[in-house]
């Protein structure tokens, strides 16, 4: 296939690529900053990372591919804490999207740090894949992205946005205070 007709090299894989590997650097290096900044950032960010995922292009992964999986599971614990520790009282939410809200009388307590960790986890494998160079695997990284967005990870997107934005814009909070600061 010629480069200009590849849905690798298409406009919204490389946008996508680019606002992917942002996103990664804000994971992974969450702590390094302020939980204001990485707050702001994120409720900057994600929306972004929401969009250009929605504009990949359709490609239908193979049926016996499975692309490697870079992103171990200590690596997304790692995140996850890292994300846990820097908003500590703001990373707990209420959730009401869970399918099991439907059933319960009491509220469903969700985390940021999880679902941001969640979307690194997939989006990290993604970019991880893609750096690779091989067209036939970033294709096949391409159609598995796409695929998770659409079942899972996007969704986590919303629910951390919620979430942030809240904390983003509570007036009577100090974001700029971490908890050890407090």
């Amino acid at each position: 296939m010629e480069k200009e007709n590849s849905p690798v090299y298409a406009r919204n894989t490389l946008e996508f690529v680019t606002v992917a590997l942002e996103f990664c650097t804000l994971a992974e290096t969450a702590g390094q900053s302020g939980r204001f900044e990485f707050v702001d950032k994120a409720t900057k960010l994600l929306p972004l990372l929401y969009l250009k995922a929605a504009l990949l292009p359709d490609i239908h992964p193979e049926e016996d591919a499975a692309p490697e999986q870079i992103v171990t599971e200590d690596l997304y614990e790692s995140i996850r804490n890292r994300i846990a520790v820097l908003l500590g009282e703001k990373d707990t939410y209420l959730e009401t999207f869970h399918p099991d809200m439907q059933y319960s009388d009491t509220p469903i307590a969700a985390f940021i740090s999880e679902n941001l960790a969640d979307v690194y986890q997939d989006v990290g494998n993604f970019v991880s894949l893609f750096r690779q160079g091989n067209e036939e695997v970033m294709q096949e990284a391409i159609a598995v992205c796409r695929f998770n967005f659409q079942d899972y990870w996007g969704q986590q997107i919303l629910n951390a946005l919620k979430a942030l934005h809240a904390a983003r814009y509570d007036a009577d909070e100090n974001l700029d205070l971490n908890e050890d600061e407090a």
